[in-house]
This record gives C-alpha cells, sequence and structure tokens, in this order.
C-alpha cells in the first residue's frame, strides 16, 4: 500500500514521516535549510507480514500543488496533516478537494503537533476537521493526535497505518503494464533510472516497453520495488526501472513507462467533469487551465459539449473536451486535476473516457450518447452501449488502447455482433448497424443508375465518398466484399451495380471485341483511335466507337478522351507509374508524368484529366494528387496496391 501525505505548509508532514519510518524525506540541501519541502519524498519501512509500506511526501505550500499532484496521482491511502496551533488552512482545504476529486479510496487525519497547545484545542480543531471532511472521502476517517517531538500518538497511528496496509488488497492487473514517472536520474555505471507508481499490469526484467507520450522504445534492465531489488513490478508498487535505450535528460515527470499495445500520445480528450462548488466562473467554454493528468502539467483549454457550465450550477458534471498544447498520455478512467489560468487554485477535476477524442462533430447528439456510453462501469459494458449506439462500427485496437484493456476478445457481446478481422484491423459492428449499411450502399447505388443511366456503376472509392464517407476503409473493404458474396450488388471491372442495371454484351460485340483487345496492347500506352482500328478490323467506324463505349461501361475498355480507348492492362500499369511519381516526389505533374511514360505532353496530360475523372487524382492547381481512399478500395491493380503499401 501506498500512502500519501497532504496538508498545509509546515503541518508537520515531513516531520511525521520521518517519525514513523525513520527516514527524512527532505533530500534536498535547498529543502533542509529552510525546512520546507520543495520536491516529492519518498520512504518505505517494513511490515510484520514481509511487505514494505510506502510513504510518498508531498510539499504543502501554494506554489508547489503542481508537485503535490504528481505524488498523489498514485496513492492508496491519504494520511492528512493539520497543525494543532493552525488548524484548518487553505491547502488543507485544497488539497481535501484534491483527493476528491482522484478518487482516492480512504485515509486518516494526524492532528500534529499537539505538544504546544492546550488540550482543549485539540478538541476544537477535531470539531472543526470532523465538519470540513464531513461530505469527503474521509468523512468518518480515524483522528490521531500526534506529537513527533514528544511521541505522542504515534504508535495509534502506526498500528492503524500497519493494519491498513496488511488489509489492502492489491490493485488489480488485468490491464497492461503501467508506471508513472515522477522522477528521472542517471546513476554512473547504471545508466537511467526512473521512479514512480505502478497503476496497472506486471513486468519482469528485461521486458520491452514504450516511452509515452513520446514512443521510445525501451528495456528493463533491473528493478527496484517498494526499496528492494525485484525481478518484477506490479500494479501498487512504487518502483525504480533502470532503462536502457533512452537517457535521463529524454524522460521525465510527465511521462509514462508502458507496455507497447497501449503506447500512445493525445493532445486532445473527452471527458466528464466535477467541478469544485462556486467554481463555474471559471469555466466557459474556451477558457484556459492547466491540465495535471498522472504526473504530467500542461496547459490547455476547455471547450464544454453539453449546456454551458455556467447554466450548470456548482458541483455540476458537464462532459467537456480539454485541449491541450502539448500531448500527454491518458487512458479511459484517468482521473485528472484542473486549476485556473494563473495555476493559482484547484477548480475541478474530472475522468478521462476518450483519449482519443474528435476535433469535428464534438458536439453531436450520436458523439455525446458515445460518449455516455464510456461512462459504464466495466470495459464489458461500456464495449456493449458502444456497439449498440455506434452505426459506424468500434475499432475494437483502439477501445483496447483507450482503456488499457489487455484482452478485448473476452469483452465483446457474443450475440448479434459482427466482428471484421484483418492484417491490423479488428472491428465490431451490430449486426442491425451492419444491415443498415448494406441498404445504404444499395440505395446509393440505385441513385447512381438513375442519375448516369448509361454508365454501369460508380467505382468502389467513389461509392465510399458518396454514401459512407467517415467508415473506416477496412470495414467498408468488408461490406462491399459481402454485398458482392450475396449477389445484393456486382462488380463489372472496377465498377459496381446492381443486379437490374447490367449491360452485358451481346454476341456480336462480344466477337467484335475480341479483334479490337488485342490491337490496344500493341502499343498500350498510345493504342490506335477509332478510325484506325476500324480500318484494321474492316469493321464501320460507328460499329467500333460504340462497341467500346459500351465496353467501356463494363470496365472492359477505358475512355480516356473521344475516340481514344485504353486496355485495362494499360490504365493499370499508368495508374502504378502515377502512384510511383506520389511516392517519390509526394504529387504527379505533367511533365514527370510525360518523362516517365516516353509519351507526348498532350497525351500525358489527358491522362491525368482522365485520372481526375474517374477520381483515382486530384488536381490541384497545377499537380495531380493521388487519392489515398482510391488506392485502398479501386480496383486499378495489385501493383498499385503494393505501391501504396495496401
Amino acid at each position: 500500500m501506498i500512502i500519501g501525505t497532504a496538508g498545509h505548509i509546515d503541518h508537520g508532514k515531513t516531520t511525521l514521516v520521518r517519525a514513523l519510518t525513520g527516514v527524512d524525506t527532505d533530500r534536498l540541501p535547498e529543502e533542509r535549510a529552510r525546512g520546507i519541502s520543495i520536491e516529492l519524498g519518498y520512504a518505505y519501512t517494513p511490515l510484520a507480514n514481509g511487505d514494505v509500506l510506502g510513504f510518498v511526501d508531498v510539499p504543502g505550500h501554494e506554489k508547489f500543488v503542481h508537485t503535490m499532484l504528481a505524488g498523489a496521482s498514485g496513492i492508496d491511502f491519504a494520511l492528512l496533516a493539520v497543525a494543532a496551533d493552525d488548524g484548518v488552512m487553505p491547502q488543507t482545504r485544497e488539497h481535501l478537494d484534491i483527493l476528491r476529486l482522484l478518487g482516492v479510496p480512504a485515509g486518516a487525519i494526524a492532528i500534529t503537533k499537539i505538544d504546544v497547545v492546550e488540550t482543549g484545542r485539540i478538541a476544537e480543531v477535531e470539531r472543526e476537521l470532523r465538519a470540513l471532511v464531513a461530505r469527503t472521502v474521509l468523512a468518518g476517517a480515524p483522528i490521531f493526535a500526534v506529537s513527533a517531538r514528544t511521541g505522542a500518538g504515534l504508535d495509534a497511528l502506526r498500528r492503524l497505518l500497519e493494519a491498513r496496509a496488511q488489509a489492502h488488497r492489491r490493485r488489480a492487473d488485468d490491464g497492461h503494464f503501467r508506471l508513472a514517472v515522477d522522477r528521472s536520474f542517471a546513476l554512473t555505471g547504471i545508466g537511467t533510472v526512473v521512479t514512480g507508481t505502478v497503476h496497472s499490469g506486471e513486468i519482469a526484467v528485461g521486458a520491452h516497453l514504450v516511452i509515452a507520450p513520446g514512443g521510445t522504445q525501451v528495456r528493463v534492465r533491473s528493478i527496484h520495488a517498494q526499496n528492494r531489488a525485484s525481478e518484477r513490478a506490479r500494479a501498487g508498487e512504487r518502483c525504480a526501472l533502470n532503462l536502457v535505450g533512452i537517457g535521463h535528460q529524454d524522460v521525465g515527470r510527465g511521462d509514462w513507462v508502458v507496455a507497447p499495445p497501449i503506447g500512445l500520445a493525445t493532445a486532445r480528450f473527452d471527458a466528464r467533469l466535477d467541478l469544485l462548488d462556486g467554481e463555474t466562473k471559471a469555466f466557459g467554454s474556451a477558457a484556459a487551465l492547466h491540465v495535471h493528468v498522472g504526473t504530467a502539467r500542461v496547459p490547455g483549454r476547455l471547450v464544454t459539449l453539453e449546456a454551458q457550465v455556467d447554466d450548470a450550477g456548482s458541483g455540476s458534471r458537464p462532459l467537456a473536451q480539454l485541449v491541450l498544447q502539448a500531448p500527454i498520455a491518458a487512458w479511459r478512467g484517468d482521473r485528472f486535476i484542473l486549476r485556473d489560468a494563473s495555476a493559482m487554485r484547484t477548480i475541478g477535476g474530472g475522468r478521462v473516457l476518450d483519449p482519443f477524442a474528435p476535433a469535428r462533430y464534438r458536439r453531436s447528439p450520436q458523439r455525446l450518447t458515445v460518449l455516455r456510453a464510456l461512462e459504464a462501469d466495466t470495459p464489458a459494458s461500456q464495449l456493449t452501449a458502444l456497439i449498440g449506439c455506434e452505426p459506424l462500427g468500434v475499432d475494437l485496437r483502439r477501445f483496447a488502447s483507450a482503456g488499457n484493456v489487455r484482452d478485448v476478445s473476452a469483452v465483446v457481446p457474443e450475440a448479434g455482433v459482427r466482428r471484421v478481422t484483418g492484417e491490423g484491423v479488428d472491428f465490431a459492428i451490430a449486426e442491425g448497424h451492419w444491415q443498415t449499411l448494406q441498404v445504404r450502399a444499395e440505395e446509393h447505388l440505385a441513385t447512381f443508375h438513375q442519375a448516369h443511366p448509361d454508365e454501369l456503376g460508380p467505382d468502389s472509392a467513389r461509392l465510399k465518398r458518396m454514401a459512407f464517407p467517415r467508415l473506416d476503409n477496412a470495414l467498408y473493404r468488408a461490406l462491399i466484399a459481402d454485398l458482392l458474396a450475396q449477389g445484393r450488388i456486382l462488380r463489372g471491372g472496377p465498377w459496381l451495380h446492381l443486379p437490374g442495371h447490367d449491360d452485358a454484351p451481346s454476341a456480336a460485340d462480344a466477337a467484335l471485341l475480341e479483334k479490337l483487345l488485342p490491337h490496344l496492347l500493341d502499343t498500350p500506352f498510345d493504342p490506335p483511335w477509332v478510325r484506325d482500328l476500324a480500318r484494321a478490323c474492316a469493321q464501320p467506324e460507328t460499329l467500333v466507337r460504340n462497341a467500346l463505349m459500351r465496353a467501356s461501361k463494363r470496365g472492359q475498355t477505358f475512355q480516356v478522351v473521344r475516340d481514344l480507348f485504353y486496355h485495362p492492362r494499360a490504365i493499370r500499369e499508368l495508374a502504378a507509374l502515377a502512384n510511383s511519381l506520389q511516392a517519390t516526389e509526394g504529387e504527379v505533374r505533367a511533365a514527370a508524368f510525360r518523362d516517365r511514360t516516353a509519351l507526348g505532353r498532350k497525351r500525358a496530360i489527358q491522362i491525368l484529366e482522365f485520372f481526375d475523372r474517374v477520381g483515382f487524382t486530384r488536381r490541384v492547381r497545377e499537380k495531380h494528387l493521388v487519392r489515398a481512399d482510391s488506392l485502398a478500395t479501386i480496383d486499378i491493380a495489385p501493383a498499385v496496391r503494393r505501391e501504396c503499401g495496401q
């Protein structure tokens, strides 16, 4: 169990810890010279059952509340110190608010310095404290009157702490490993060492981890847990990790050391706020704040998602988005603290709901429904609610990463859910939503056929842009594959169409095309014009033109300009060349495409305009950019998909 001190400056927190453990947590010369704590201090004392009780001693000065927050973020038990002579002071109240906002589950109260006051004063302070904590986590907590100088009351307090520690249940460790870094330094002959509290999971010496939010990969060379050499680090312990692969100057307070599957960085997150009474005036939308998550502190601004906080009343709990000036790491369920723009007072806190918060549609009714679903008690209930309200499906990899869920398969509902998996893809969508998407695809195809009766249908990428602009590409591919497998839609070359909208070639067309298509491959990048094809096949020019136009609707040919048709194989090769230019130069320009294809400038421009027209590229002034969605879905060629990494 980890005990964290709290309380106003000069109320004897450090002296009390020294009396209980024999360890002076003021390790800096400046702290000892001034007699006040500036940095976090740590002390450990063995228990009768062989465990070790850890203490985190925090500063009490109002200028160091940010340091107090870094130490309090991972404690299991609070020890609030209040000096008998001063009584309740400003940081007594603020620290108590912080303990509540951080969700610290239990604690005790020590009235210190009783040797300098009369007995009546002790009773007065106790009454004041009972009234203060009546509606907090410390309501009903035991109060001990102690003196670190004389030793009065210390044995009773020590017995309580040891009893609570031995009865303490270790934190759940079913998630991936997370350690919140509060200190980083280098030791000669050892290297980089980081210390902090393990919030979840377990690792052993030799484990490969990631620094979040930075993303640097590291390896654990050795571990000290609760001030003892250990082979493992577990949830609920204070640990020192000797890391290989990073310098101590590149990792520090505010970072996390985590298992690779949950390494993330975010500059915005959605949350449920918890505002302190009387602080709503500080919470207008776009209000500047200081956000404390884990051991990190970063400036940010608030974006309210529901009714304006000013109208919500004191102590309200609205949904909001925090937009940060620098990336941090945070996971669903993490508690955070908000302080005002001057960083002089605590004005609220909250709980992270989604670290992958969107910048667009963040106030839409659908988005608010999703956030309320994420407030469910367990990952299983969260996912069940989420699948029920997400019409475009749930990315299970993102869900697991955001919530530190080790085995997402164990929380996926068994009935009424379709799961779409593949390389780097894992989605879950309710069967009802899946069927709705299928109907939408058919409806958009029917609308397209009505508007363009002379065309066979849109290509796959174009249909996605029309019907499903926000649907994940992998889920869309699975949707189209399912519709094709059921025969509810058909494919003609790259074009998709409904079964009733077909243009199968007649016997005469088939026979003519059998003669025409080989001629298109004689010079694939510069095929013959219709008149030349008609002459070569001894057929009327009109007959050849109409046959090729009908073939283009089926994807058997591609009409680049009037009377100039390309074979699909040539189009695939030209598309691959365009994509190669995009990959190397970041764009496709007519001159470069001309040189790559060995065609004239006019023909190169005609082909690029054709690519723009069919949606393979888009023109931006004098350049053409290959559309990422087209590369992911349009049936150009396997070569193109290899080029773009699909």
